[in-house]
């Protein structure tokens, strides 16, 4: 059973979009990257710019950085993922073609849905806030400003801080073994 929840956690914004990354979902049908990439790449024509995508390596490196460990054992990847909006998701069930893709498929549409009716609610509250902030005069202006902020959403920084320790030793300059084997020669 698919939990709605994981497949909402695997709904990213990326270039304005609302995608899956080609690992959440080849998770989600039960099948490996690779298998799901390879159907993808025999049916690419059912797969323009608007339904699929690849990242560039700052957008990984960016995914990366939110992501603690990297969800092969191998250590990563060794191509940049692709990333699939709604449209692409859909095609995908047709290229599967397994029970349990239409099933998965079907939870992924609810789950578009449902992200679309919250933004439209959260459209909708910030339009009665631009209202009631018309309507009332700029005692309240602090209010409606923190408001605003914490509407609006953010983008999580990476950290930059370094993981580890650091051992600091003092410079110490080594003879070289040949120098001292030819002394001893002499």
């Amino acid at each position: 059973m698919i939990l709605p929840e994981r497949i909402e956690r695997s709904i990213l914004l990326i270039r304005g979009h609302k995608v899956i990354l080609d690992s959440d979902l080849s998770e989600l049908y039960g099948v490996t990257t690779k298998r799901l990439n390879e159907q993808v790449k025999r049916n690419l024509a059912r797969f323009p710019e608007d339904f699929m995508f690849q990242l560039i390596e700052s957008e990984t490196q960016f995914l990366r950085s939110q992501i603690a460990t990297s969800k092969t054992g191998r250590g990563g990847r060794r191509y940049l993922p692709y990333a699939f909006t709604e449209q692409g998701v859909a095609m995908l069930s047709s290229v599967l073609g397994s029970e349990r893709a239409v099933q998965v498929n079907i939870e992924i549409m609810r789950a578009f849905v449902r992200l679309r009716r919250i933004l439209a609610s959260h459209a909708d509250l910030a339009r009665k806030l631009e209202a009631l902030e018309k309507k009332y005069d700029a005692q309240f202006k602090v209010v409606f400003d923190a408001i605003r902020q914490l509407m609006a959403p953010s983008e999580p920084q990476p950290s930059k801080r370094r993981i580890g320790f650091v051992v600091e030793e003092p410079y110490v300059p080594y003879k070289s073994s040949k120098g001292n084997k030819k002394q001893k020669r002499q």
